[in-house]
């Protein structure tokens, strides 16, 4: 992706620009920009998977459809999302991810700082939060009705460990590996999977969590159950990264390059 290069003197316009050395980190955005881009990303995908939901419900009264239609425009929504801000902020729009990097960055790894961490999560809940009022607002719903829909089950609480732990891997892994060129495509594609073989249908996200608690629709989960879903969503970031460190486990060159970052 290129930018349109501003208009220069002649004195200027003959000497070239300097480019950055082969194999060289590119200069991170200013913070602003990247909470910026956390915020906004995580208000849209909140969007998308509240108003996607109030959608299906509208269109047929049939449960498998309303969660195909809703899975399926996540998916697509979440992978463009990516594209677009993942250069940017690293398209975290989930704090689970935010602090596993954070972690991994003060074990000696490369990551999120702890000021950028303190940006990243309010932006990421004030997004979550927005993007809910807004589907509400886009389908003629009360901007703020909280949700009546329980999620305290047992078997819902382990399904987030479990939609938790496969995303960190995931991420992190494609971060070992240097394969984060196939994120947008392979994240979107295992949360429109884990919406199906998880019995929680896979929040696997406290910021989104805590917006879908503001909308009693079909994307809607009752605020007493919120807690335990974050418990069990850190828990499942704890245990990913554990499995990261298990299987990824990097050679000597890994470890004096500096290894691959998750971002």
């Amino acid at each position: 992706m290129t930018a349109t290069e501003p208009a220069t003197s002649d004195a200027t316009a003959s000497a070239p620009a300097p480019q950055p050395a082969p194999g060289a980190t590119p200069p991170r955005k200013p913070l602003l920009a990247r909470a910026a881009a956390e915020l906004v990303g995580t208000a849209a995908l909140v969007a998308i998977v509240v108003g996607s939901g109030i959608q299906a419900t509208e269109l047929t009264d049939d449960v498998a459809l309303q969660l195909l239609a809703n899975s399926t425009a996540t998916v697509f929504g979440l992978g463009v999302l990516i594209v677009l801000l993942g250069p940017v902020s690293g398209a975290h729009f989930n704090p689970a991810v935010s602090l596993a990097e954070w972690w991994t960055a003060r074990r000696g790894g490369p990551g999120v700082t702890g000021r950028e961490l303190a940006a990243y999560i309010p932006a990421q809940i004030t997004g979550a939060i927005a993007g809910a009022i807004l589907a509400d607002a886009m389908f003629g719903q009360p901007l703020v009705k909280w949700s009546t829909h329980e999620r305290s089950a047992g078997n819902l609480l382990l399904g987030e460990v479990v939609a938790t732990a496969g995303l960190v891997m995931l991420v992190f892994g494609l971060a070992r590996t240097d394969r984060l060129r196939f994120a947008p495509v392979a994240v979107a594609s295992y949360i429109g999977a884990a919406y199906w073989f998880t019995s929680s249908t896979s929040f696997a996200n406290p910021a989104v969590t805590i917006g879908r608690a503001f909308t009693d629709t079909f994307a809607g989960i009752a605020p007493s159950s919120v807690a335990g879903f974050i418990a069990m969503q850190l828990l499942g970031a704890v245990a990913g990264l554990g499995l990261v460190a298990l299987i990824f486990t990097r050679t000597q060159q890994d470890q004096s390059a500096g290894g691959p970052s998750p971002r």
